[in-house]
């Protein structure tokens, strides 16, 4: 049998890797943005329920649910983004 050679498979180029500052942030935000997502939907789905059930299906009550959802998620990614990474230490605002 005649010898044949066989290329190897070329090697993939290799991205550089993200620094690790830009990595923390972005799961910040994917922590934020799931955050969002899932309080405001707990949010209006407590509204919609106490409309049924107490305020003869107004709308009013979803809305302030899904509003007091969105705050809460808002002010805990407020809170991860201003947080430094040492203990002990405090964020004065100006």
């Amino acid at each position: 049998m005649p010898e044949t050679s066989i290329a190897p498979p070329p090697v993939p180029a290799t991205r550089p890797a993200k620094p690790v500052s830009e990595a923390l942030l972005n799961e910040k935000w994917d922590r934020c943005l799931s955050s969002l997502l899932i309080r405001s939907s707990l949010g209006l789905s407590f509204g919609v329920v106490f409309s049924v059930l107490l305020f003869k299906r107004r709308a009013w009550p979803a809305w302030v649910g899904l509003g007091f959802g969105a705050g809460r998620a808002y002010e805990e990614c407020n809170g991860s983004f201003l947080r430094t990474g040492r203990e002990g230490v405090r964020i004065q605002r100006p």
